[in-house]
């Protein structure tokens, strides 16, 4: 016998297994919850077991992250997530560990402690989500907001040069750095696969669209009709190519990058090839934007392998006690020298 009615077709929702019951609490529209889907996709993807996942977040609509992830995790003190990240990754060399922030509390009160993270290289996958304004706090202008920008805490328009993430992190030694959109999901799934399968510090400047205080800061970069002439895709290997009919390139002037037209007698092969392994011109691509007439690179710009801190930690450990004999790590702390105080 047929069943009356209709029969409800179960659908399997991507990473839903990694979707707590928590009810979301960003504005509508809020560019966060596409990035919600895709981290919760790619570890569904990553089949990665939920209990060696933790997801750490500072101060910040961002930073309701964690509450969103059916995993461990922690809604920390503005600015400190990375902080706290490292001394867990130091002990816990098990764990899948996340770092959620945004422009403001990452590179602000946080910004001290982000950039010793990248330097020591600990395994962390670290999102910074960009909008160029505080959103929790009602619209100031944050770390990134360009000059000039008019806004509750700068009614003249901020005098402040802004940081550049991707620049920031590349000095200070990422081992991995890339660019996503919250609107593009195929390349932020692409760009946080990466992230997730690098063993080391991985940023990921992702930018993140404010309806409420600052819509439209990125539309240049994500709407169909301007994307393809204002931002870059890059992949390593490939030339350097640009604009709607793909019909635009860059070369290299000695490090100083230029424009050229293909139709002009270049071709594809005169091109810039993106290296990702190459921080030097990692540096420049991250420094490609409007005000250079440039367009925008999206992608990994830079991705290499050395060492991480909590490796060299536990090695080191390892070697202390060996030289020490049987002693505990305890002694090893107290060291050879004492002194008796009367």
């Amino acid at each position: 016998m047929k069943p009356k009615g209709q029969v409800k077709t179960q659908i399997s929702v991507p990473g839903k297994e990694y979707a707590s019951d928590q009810e979301i609490r960003w504005c509508p529209g809020c560019g966060d919850y596409s990035i919600l889907k895709q981290v919760q996709s790619v570890l569904a993807e990553a089949q990665t077991p939920r209990e060696e996942i933790v997801f750490i977040s500072g101060i910040g609509c961002s930073s309701r992250f964690p509450y969103y992830m059916n995993t461990y995790g922690m809604h920390s003190i503005h600015g400190r997530a990375t902080a706290i990240a490292s001394g867990l990754r130091a002990i816990r060399r098990d764990l899948n560990i996340w770092i959620v922030t945004g422009d403001g509390d990452g590179l602000s009160i946080g910004g001290n402690h982000l950039i010793h993270l990248l330097r020591r290289n600990f395994n962390v996958n670290l999102l910074l989500f960009n909008n160029e304004i505080y959103g929790l706090t009602k619209g100031q202008y944050s770390p990134t907001s360009p000059i000039g920008t008019i806004n509750k805490s700068a009614m003249w328009g901020t005098i402040d040069s802004p940081f550049n993430p991707l620049a920031l992190a590349l000095g200070a030694d990422a081992s991995f750095v890339a660019r996503g959109l919250d609107v593009d999901p195929q390349l932020l799934r692409s760009v946080l696969k990466r992230a997730n399968d690098h063993k080391g510090a991985s940023f990921i400047e992702i930018y993140q669209n404010c309806n409420v205080f600052n819509d439209g800061a990125f539309s240049i970069y994500t709407d169909k009709k301007f994307k393809k002439d204002h931002t870059i895709a890059l992949e390593h290997g490939n030339p350097l190519v640009f604009g709607n009919n793909e019909d635009q390139g860059i070369i290299l002037d000695g490090l100083k990058p230029q424009i050229v037209e293909l139709s002009e007698g270049y071709s594809k092969n005169d091109l810039w090839i993106h290296d990702e392994t190459d921080p030097m011109k990692a540096t420049i691509l991250s420094r490609l934007s409007e005000e250079n007439d440039m367009p925008r690179p999206l992608g990994v710009l830079y991705a290499s392998q050395r060492p991480t801190y909590e490796d060299r930690l536990h090695e080191q450990k390892e070697r202390a006690l060996k030289r020490a004999g049987e002693q505990d790590l305890l002694t090893l702390f107290k060291g050879r020298n004492s002194w008796e105080v009367h």
